[in-house]
């Protein structure tokens, strides 16, 4: 097949059949092999595809499986990222970015996070009086004790108590269940962002709980480590399911045979973003009492408030 030919396939194929995402892929490839200044029999040959296979391909008529699109991505010697169309991979800029992060270890990721932050003006590290924000935000899977000890520590610093799960719903006029039941998930995580752009707006002193899947959203996640003094609450798995069931709630394991399983599989999923906050406290270590003084003091102790 020569460089200017495709097979009949190709050539019959009109726009209305072609998928707008598998058109733009292939584009996307005849522009990474363009830049390499490849043929197309050369890429092929190097990604070890047949040469009809890469035609369709570019030609948005080729449903190519996921491991012959990583064979023409490191043909291509691009990222697989780059040839999906990941928004991280759209310009020269991006793809400069993403080459000076790529295999740094998470400190130096943290940091990067941080100025980058502080130099678009969108917040880096919290700040505030003594060097710390006084919003405190809770953050953990549910039944991890943020609304006990939440409502306990802001009646001892008199500060605020905001649940923003309460503020969500004030917002939607109706239940979480019903929101992502009517609406969907994007819309409970706009009403979350909202709710928590509202409460950062309002309260320069606040104790926060938080919802357990807001770390899920990371511009959410971005704003709120960047507004508030962050506590991961911490709990046994065992607890977690204890606590829930005592209030009568059995979300989201309700409806699972494997109730266990599935909320260990939520905290190891989600524990790499919980871990971003600024101090961790077990609250299945010690009965409540004893843990609320320790984070009482964890509090205190960070905000430069008397303990």
């Amino acid at each position: 097949m020569s460089e200017n030919s495709v097979s009949a396939a190709v050539l019959a194929a009109t726009d209305e059949d072609k998928n707008p995402f598998l058109t733009a892929l292939g584009e996307r490839v005849r522009a990474l092999r363009a830049r390499r200044g490849m043929t197309r029999k050369g890429l092929a040959a190097a990604a070890d595809v047949s040469e009809r296979h890469l035609a369709n391909l570019e030609y948005g008529v080729g449903n190519a499986s996921i491991l012959v699109l990583l064979q023409v991505a490191q043909a291509l010697q691009c990222p697989l990222a780059e040839l999906i169309g990941d928004i991280t991979t759209s310009s020269p800029e991006w793809l400069m970015i993403r080459e000076l992060l790529e295999r740094r270890d998470e400190d130096t990721l943290r940091r990067v996070r941080v100025a980058v932050g502080e130099m678009l003006g969108t917040g880096g590290a919290n700040a505030g009086a003594g060097g710390r924000s006084s919003r405190v935000a809770l953050i953990g899977l549910r039944g991890a004790g943020k609304t006990t000890l939440g409502s306990l520590l802001a009646e001892d610093l008199d500060f605020p108590f905001v649940e923003l799960s309460r503020e969500i719903e004030k917002f939607a006029g109706c239940s979480i269940s019903e929101i992502q039941g009517l609406y969907g998930v994007n819309a409970y995580r706009r009403y979350e962002r909202r709710a928590l752009e509202e409460a950062i707006q309002i309260y320069p002193e606040a104790v926060i709980a938080t919802p357990g899947g807001l770390v899920s959203d990371p511009a959410t996640f971005n704003l709120l480590l960047a507004h508030c003094t962050t506590v991961w609450l911490q709990a046994a798995p065992e607890d977690h399911m204890k606590r829930v069931a005592a209030q009568g709630d059995m979300r989201p394991m309700a409806a699972s045979s494997e109730a266990m399983e599935d909320l260990k599989g939520i905290l190891a999923g989600r524990a790499a973003f919980y871990s971003k906050a600024e101090f961790q406290l077990d609250t299945s270590a010690q009965p409540l009492q004893p843990t609320f003084v320790a984070l009482r003091t964890l509090v205190r102790e960070a905000l430069k408030l008397p303990t």
